[in-house]
């Protein structure tokens, strides 16, 4: 983060995890918090749905290219990444 200017926020969607069970995804969370700050990235929360496979991941990035190449370092890249500019 340069001069105090707060990153862009990003969801990451991955749609393959059918089953993931919570332990799994820990371990997932785990191996992006391990290499993160190689991209600056900041990974702050996951979410998953073993039913229906879908996970999802909230961080802090410069741009989407840096999620993804630290999900696609750690086994598991994303399906679809969208900047999230806007909350309520």
């Amino acid at each position: 983060r340069e001069r105090g200017l707060a990153m862009p926020e990003f969801m990451d969607v991955h749609t393959t995890m059918k089953g993931v069970t919570p332990e799994a995804l820990l371990e997932a969370h785990n191996a992006d918090l391990a290499i993160q700050d190689e991209e600056q990235v900041n990974f702050k929360h996951a979410w998953a749905d073993p039913e229906s496979g879908m996970v999802f991941c909230l961080s802090e990035a410069p741009n989407a290219e840096a999620v993804q190449k630290i999900h696609e370092r750690a086994g598991h890249p994303a399906d679809n990444i969208y900047q999230v500019p806007v909350q309520a």
